[in-house]
């Protein structure tokens, strides 16, 4: 049950609602691999970070062994999401459909593991559906339950227009999971009207229910609005990755865990380590640089994450060596040990003696990748990397 526990802590880390956590727990416990869906319409896609919560989630559950269904809407997509708006959407062509969905599936392997996604077109089935098959599902809800959803209700009551096939979309995106034998559903907070249709409709053709799993929006970089392109508050996934690195590290402190929280990979374990770091003195832009290079890499590779500082003008990171590293030599003349303040002057690493001592005094300068203080003695004889402050290094020989 040990397992079943810290799988259950890290699929419900930055869930909205699970509904029912208690079936969620129950399926995990049963050791058989869950069938994870999400559905996406294929209107053409630029992604941002806030579109990859979702997609993160269903990341975890593949990383758990489970299989993930990336279903994508071609027959919805002809119908058109009537989720939040206030006038009947033009459908989309075929053509349109197919160029969107191509688009689509090279974005989203960014974050899903190809070899473990089932890509699904849900035209499959209904497009096999015949004119009584689509009567009876019809006949699965009424008009005053689909009143009940916020949008119908709004549009009904100011005398705006709801197409008839508008009312099909929670339905067959329900029958969507009847065909996929899905045992959870993800989605965002605004589809939980269509989501539980799912349950209702598998119900009816004779399924066990799907656990229903909605997803939180992600606040922009403002750390107030929602991700936006238009509020300009934005990480885009396909931004260079200095710009990405910039825009990450410079978030605002009280956002870095939510990030965490939604869009990183790493365990309830690790990350409740980082906290640690800062409540223990640990600067946050360290932290904010850890998230930074994961996502980089998961978008632009892992040579890119590595990089990505100095693409954004950050010439060094922490305990990184600059590429033209100096070579110098001091000598003390035979002498079994240096002091690594007299080595600091002579190599040029400080000012004079005083800054030397004072910048030992601070805990700013490492041997070899080791704070050292004002008593270091270097043997001589031996070669060390000697950092003073964040920018200045020399490889120094002291003979």
């Amino acid at each position: 049950m040990t397992d079943v526990a810290n799988a259950l802590a890290l699929l419900q880390r930055g869930t909205h609602e699970i509904l029912l956590g208690d079936e969620l727990e129950r399926k995990l416990a049963s050791g058989r691999k869950l069938r994870i869906k999400a559905g996406f319409d294929p209107t053409a896609p630029d992604l941002h970070l806030g579109h990859s919560v979702l997609l993160t989630k269903m990341r975890q559950f593949q990383e758990l062994g489970h299989e993930v269904i990336f279903l994508i809407g071609d027959f919805t997509g002809r119908i058109g999401d009537p989720t939040g708006k206030n006038v009947t959407r033009k459908p989309l062509t075929e053509e349109e459909v197919r160029a969107n969905a191509q688009t689509y599936r090279e974005q989203v392997f960014k974050i899903l593991d190809p070899n473990k996604t089932e890509v699904r077109f849900n035209a499959e089935w209904f497009s096999a559906m015949s004119a009584a098959d689509m009567i009876e599902l019809a006949g699965q809800s009424t008009v005053a339950r689909m009143l009940e959803r916020d949008d119908f209700e709004k549009r009904y009551r100011s005398g705006q227009s709801i197409s008839i096939h508008e009312f099909l979309y929670p339905l067959v995106q329900g029958y969507d999971s009847v065909a996929l034998k899905a045992d959870v559903e993800l989605g965002g907070t605004d589809q939980k009207f269509n989501l539980l249709m799912g349950r209702e409709i598998q119900k009816h053709f004779g399924q066990e229910p799907q656990v229903v799993i909605t997803m939180p929006l992600l606040e922009g970089l403002d750390g107030v609005q929602k991700m936006s392109k238009s509020l300009s508050n934005y990480v885009g996934v396909d931004e260079a990755p200095g710009v990405m690195f910039n825009k990450l590290v410079s978030m605002p402190d009280s956002l870095m865990w939510r990030y965490f929280e939604l869009l990183s990979l790493k365990g309830n374990e690790e990350i409740g380590a980082l906290k640690r770091d800062v409540e223990q003195g640990a600067n946050p832009r360290d932290i904010k640089m850890v998230l930074a290079r994961e996502l980089i890499g998961r978008y632009h590779g892992e040579e890119a994450a590595a990089h990505a500082h100095k693409s954004a003008g950050n010439l060094l990171t922490e305990g990184e060596l600059p590429e033209d590293l100096p070579e110098v030599s001091v000598d003390f003349e035979g002498s079994a040990h240096a002091p690594i303040a007299a080595v600091l002057n002579r190599c040029g690493l400080t000012k004079n003696s005083a800054q030397a001592k004072d910048m030992l005094g601070n805990g700013r300068v490492k041997v070899d990748g080791q704070v050292v203080e004002r008593d270091h003695l270097l043997e001589t004889g031996k070669s060390y990397v000697i950092q003073a402050g964040k920018k200045r290094f020399a490889r120094v020989s002291v003979s």
